[in-house]
């Protein structure tokens, strides 16, 4: 980190320059410049190593236009593909590599980025750091990751991706955001597949599991073998991301929230997430641009506003975690795909509306509707598990 920082105190601290931080940051930078605020950022780069994707419909035309700067790549639609069932989806969908997310907004942020930097303890209005430090600030806001709670049960969509050059053109023109043709084995397991380029794709396999013990040489070799099997070669190799999001299928909230206590927290740690798929950046813009917009930015009106954003998402994402406990604890595990095989032969406006969140009271009635995917009792037990400690004890 070299010398010590400048120990305040600041209007605002964000520990941590992941998406949502980073988000928050651009937009304070952009429409707050009054504000004197930091980001510390225990890793070498803003955004560290990931890929971020979303459906045009899951944000405004307002922060898809804010947000072209950091698109990578965007498409007009998409595929999925199934052992039963292959479609085309006429809806745009972008992703966002965070190279490119550093490449814009770091020289943004300028000085008040600082990377590297390790913390060792974090409270409303100020940050020790691991050299004995502390800083201070009008507020601190944590954006650190997921945190672990017993307030919350969960599943876990654990992918890896490789970003690679093939050997020759692979012919796509639009994202593969599930391939699920593949072999199973011990959860839904599918393969996502971007084409950046005419020759570079990002690989990753995903799974849908109870638990995060998948290897990453299991996962590598399944992403081999796929490309294997669609005759392409591979050249290089850019990159590797590997991560293990959360998917909810019940909780505690009021508890969740006591355990945070009085601490202004961002995206996976606030549980700001889409509960069944995971994407996580539609949660983390509407919240940039609702707190950059607050006249009090003081920790207790940041995590007054904080809390109330989740509280409302919790309340909305109901069905959500309804239908996750049905994914995961209903029927075989090998046989989950076949609930989103059912799921991708509806509607594309449902679709849509899925994915951002939006689901209608008739779109909820029309996915249950028909024969069901996974035996009815089980399906009915699942949906009953609506507390912690009834799915830590399932079976």
């Amino acid at each position: 980190m070299g010398s010590a920082l400048d120990s305040g105190p600041f209007d605002m601290i964000l520990v941590g320059g992941g998406l949502a931080n980073g988000l928050l940051a651009w937009r304070l930078a952009s429409e707050r410049p009054d504000i004197h605020f930091l980001v510390l950022e225990g890793g070498d780069r803003l955004g560290g190593n990931h890929t971020w994707s979303f459906h045009d419909s899951d944000i405004d035309p307002a922060q898809r236009a804010w947000l072209e700067p950091v698109i990578s790549c965007s498409w007009q639609s998409y595929q999925v593909v199934f052992p039963e069932r292959k479609r085309t989806l006429h809806s745009g969908y972008a992703s966002i590599a965070s190279d490119d997310f550093a490449r814009v907004v770091a020289p943004v942020l300028g000085d008040r980025l600082r990377l590297d930097v390790a913390v060792s303890e974090v409270t409303p209005t100020s940050v020790r750091l691991a050299t004995g430090q502390t800083l201070t600030a009008a507020a601190v806001v944590d954006g650190r990751g997921p945190r672990a709670s017993e307030h919350l049960a969960l599943g876990y969509q654990t992918f890896l991706g490789q970003e690679v050059r093939l050997a020759q053109p692979h012919g796509m023109t639009a994202p593969i955001i599930m391939d699920a043709s593949v072999p199973q084995g011990g959860g839904y397991r599918f393969v996502y597949v971007l084409p950046f380029g005419p020759d570079r794709l990002l690989i990753e396999d995903t799974h849908y599991v109870d638990h995060q013990r998948l290897t990453e040489n299991i996962l590598r070799a399944n992403v081999t073998e796929y490309a294997r099997s669609k005759g392409w070669t591979i050249a290089e190799l850019f990159r590797e991301e590997r991560g293990s999001l959360p998917i909810i299928l019940a909780g505690d909230t009021e508890a969740f929230w006591r355990d945070i206590g009085e601490q202004p927290t961002t995206g996976l740690r606030a549980a700001l997430f889409h509960p069944t798929t995971g994407y996580s950046l539609p949660h983390a813009l509407r919240l940039a641009w609702r707190l950059a917009a607050l006249p009090d930015l003081r920790a207790p009106a940041l995590f007054a506003a904080i809390r109330d954003e989740a509280r409302h998402e919790w309340r909305a994402q109901g069905y959500f975690r309804l239908l996750n406990r049905m994914l995961f604890l209903a029927g075989r595990s090998d046989d989950r795909w076949r609930v989103m095989q059912r799921f991708y032969g509806l509607s594309e406006g449902l679709i849509r509306r899925f994915y951002a969140g939006r689901l209608a009271p008739h779109d909820k009635l029309r996915i249950l509707v028909g024969k069901p995917p996974v035996p009815v009792a089980q399906a009915m037990k699942a949906a009953l598990a609506v507390h912690p400690h009834r799915i830590r004890n399932y079976e």
